[in-house]
């Protein structure tokens, strides 16, 4: 899937006269040059304070005010660190093999709201206001577990499109994603009762994605390959397109090695 991705993207690039090197370019506005990382917490600051979930770093003093709590990697994909403590007992033996890493961790209230969705966006243009991409998936879990952490990696974790959209939940939709920052890419997790939540504003953001975000739609199994391939092409096309209206003048930051170090980490 990730060849067929960058295959298309790449061949678009050629075809329009993009600069593929630029995609890392795209949210630079909000990569921290100083950790060296898309930082969480920083992320965290920009969502509005509706849809916030409260999460902070993990220091030997931390003590969360309700259970359970998500502890994470201030920055990471896949869900790759995430554990999940149900008590202070728990929270204490994790946050101990934490603390002695090397790679800085949070903790996160979970989120009320037992479905998950992923909203997944390429902007039309680097400074639009639309979007040329948008898709929903839902996340689902077999596991029977209350508090899975849902990944590609977890063998309990499927994903299924939320199909027939209407333009009206669409720019329902696109409007909330509005009140964010403006990132060119994305993906957003949310969790909420159902979709008619998430469509009334009643959600939660867990995570938002900025580094890389596949589209989880291209691992639902019930959509017939063509529709994928479709999809693909048309995207990455979008995506070409977007990554040629980065602006030249946008100051350049150095994202690719340090957040591939970094994930060199994460898999270590």
């Amino acid at each position: 899937m990730r060849i067929r991705l960058v295959f298309w993207y790449m061949f678009w690039c050629l075809r329009i006269g993009a600069r593929p090197w630029r995609y890392f370019q795209l949210n630079a506005p909000w990569f921290s040059s100083s950790k060296r990382l898309f930082s969480k917490l920083e992320m965290d600051s920009s969502i509005p304070g509706k849809w916030r979930l409260h999460q902070e770093k993990l220091t030997p003093d931390s003590k969360p005010e309700s259970w359970p709590v998500f502890l994470k990697p201030e920055w990471g994909q896949n869900a790759r660190g995430i554990l999940v403590a149900n008590d202070q007992g728990c929270f204490d033996k994790l946050r101990n093999n934490m603390l002695n890493g090397d790679i800085p961790y949070l903790f996160q209230e979970a989120a009320p709201g037992r479905r998950e969705f992923e909203v997944f966006y390429i902007r039309r243009k680097a400074s639009g206001s639309q979007p040329a991409v948008l898709s929903v998936t839902e996340t689902l879990n077999s596991s029977g577990q209350d508090w899975p952490v849902n990944s590609i990696l977890n063998p309990s974790t499927r994903h299924r499109t939320v199909t027939g959209l209407t333009q009206e939940a669409q720019q329902q939709l696109w409007q909330y994603m509005n009140e964010l920052p403006a990132f060119r890419i994305a993906r957003v997790g949310l969790h909420a009762d159902s979709f008619e939540a998430v469509l009334e504003g009643q959600f939660r953001i867990i995570e938002i994605n900025l580094f890389v975000p596949m589209p989880l739609c291209l691992l639902d199994t019930n959509i017939p390959f063509r529709a994928h391939h479709r999809f693909i092409r048309s995207a990455m096309r979008d995506l070409a397109l977007l990554t040629k209206s980065v602006p030249l003048k946008q100051p350049r930051k150095n994202i690719f090695w340090p957040m591939l170090f970094l994930n060199s980490r994460m898999r270590a």
